[in-house]
């Protein structure tokens, strides 16, 4: 169960300010839940904990199933939301070191991940590493066209038809589309592969909980059935607008107190490394979905304790424009206690016998209460355990908050205008037909630089 505190940012906010955030949380939830506000014809992600498609989650736990048995490598092509949620669950809920571990001992194939980036050197040294494992490929594109997954597809299919054949490949490529329509849907139609949807009303940073993150997680092993439980329990437990009883609604609220207040910069702090990629899917939830019209704080994130010696010091001392949210986990997987040491050199005896979960949930208090009295706002966000559970309900937990912090900040939060800008410029560069124009006009530009 997710736990909310804000008391280590209650000494920066007065208590009517809060209250006052009530009637406009009461409006963002009626604009969201009767489908009123802007972008409302992309709320397939609201209900969807309730509302999935049995008969199509049950293809994607069958097709995992097959993955696992055919496979020692799975490689997922996609970009921004096609790739990070998956890339979360997968590093929260599996062992730091799965990379050097055999399948036998993962019990699923290793899941990598391809057309998140254009770095040759990257996909190279992925299709070395490939070179004698057995592989399968999950491409996730609503439209086939974006730059990277395609680029990366074309050449991890071509890779994988000269090694299989093209027969054979077919049954080794799951496709992730459009339900009807786009050039990735003509092309799984045309070779027959099996294909997976993209909901047309669920936008790609909302969409772990589709077959866009849940297959490429169920293939790493992990029980999407107890995913979903806890995506739907959070569901019902995070339906009203009572700002006292939705921790969901609070969170949401308070982050725009603060940012009214002069905080530009939210930072995600986690202490466990398996978290690093949650922090990853967050800002990209709330940095594209809040991001626009000149408003939205800047999400960022750390990783405690290794952050404090590098980060730390311009959060204790830099300029006060940032509050902290702290997502911690209740319960270790392992108990690991520190030993006796007769000759105590370092003078780490007074620490013998406790547990190193102990040891690191103090070091992140005695952080907290340092930050907060060094001008830092401290929000915290506990879940129980690691578990797939776990993951659902935080997964639900920050999209619900940031719907109704977008709608606080009369934004859309459901577009993302400002990403083609930067596509239609490296059109134009590559010299893609249409782009004449621009192409000279930024040649022009980059030349008045040189």
């Amino acid at each position: 169960m997710i736990k909310f505190d804000l008391s280590n940012a209650r000494s920066y906010m007065d208590e009517h300010e809060m209250a006052q955030m009530q009637a406009q949380v009461s409006l963002a939830h009626d604009l969201l839940h009767k489908k009123k506000g802007p972008g409302s014809d992309f709320l397939g992600w609201l209900d969807l904990p309730q509302k999935y498609s049995r008969s199509e989650f049950g293809r994607i736990r069958k097709a995992a199933a097959r993955i696992r048995r055919q496979s020692d490598v799975l490689v997922v092509i996609g970009i921004g939301g096609s790739y990070l949620g998956a890339k979360a669950a997968i590093e929260m809920l599996s062992s730091h070191f799965q990379a050097m571990q055999t399948k036998r001992q993962r019990k699923a194939p290793l899941v990598l991940f391809a057309g998140q980036n254009l770095s040759a050197d990257y996909l190279n040294d992925l299709l070395a590493f490939l070179e004698d494992k057995q592989v399968s490929l999950n491409v996730i594109s609503k439209s086939g066209t974006t730059t990277e997954p395609a680029v990366a597809f074309r050449l991890l299919k071509g890779w994988l038809e000269n090694k299989y054949g093209k027969e054979a490949s077919r049954e080794r490529i799951y496709v992730t589309t459009d339900k009807q329509k786009g050039a990735l849907k003509k092309l799984a139609d045309s070779e027959q592969y099996e294909t997976f949807v993209v909901p047309d009303d669920v936008g790609g940073r909302f969409s772990v909980l589709t077959a866009v993150g849940l297959l490429p997680i169920a293939a790493a092993g992990i029980d999407i059935r107890a995913m979903m439980k806890g995506a739907r329990q959070a569901m019902q437990k995070f339906n009203k607008p009572d700002l006292t009883n939705n921790s969901s609604y609070a969170y949401a609220a308070c982050r725009n107190v603060l940012l009214r207040k002069g905080y530009a910069v939210e930072l995600m702090v986690n202490y466990e490394p398996s978290m690093h990629y949650v922090t990853e899917w967050w800002k990209q939830l709330y940095g594209e979905s809040e991001g626009k019209d000149n408003r939205g704080l800047l999400p960022a994130g750390v990783d405690n304790t290794t952050d404090l010696h590098s980060m730390g010091q311009y959060v204790q001392d830099g300029r006060r424009i940032l509050f902290e949210t702290v997502v911690q986990i209740e319960q270790s997987r392992n108990q690991l206690t520190v030993p006796n040491d007769p000759d105590n050199l370092d003078g780490l005896n007074f620490l013998a016998g406790t547990d190193l979960h102990e040891i690191n949930s103090k070091a992140a208090q005695g952080t907290m209460l340092a930050h907060v009295d060094g001008g830092v706002p401290n929000l915290q966000v506990t879940i129980c355990e690691r578990s797939p559970e776990a993951f659902g309900e935080l997964v639900y937990f920050f999209e619900k908050a940031c719907a109704i912090s977008g709608y606080l900040l009369a934004v859309n939060p459901f577009d993302q205008p400002g990403v083609e800008a930067y596509k239609q410029n490296m059109f134009a560069l590559l010299g893609k037909p249409g782009y004449e124009d621009k192409q000279a006009e930024l040649e022009a530009r980059l030349s008045d630089k040189e």
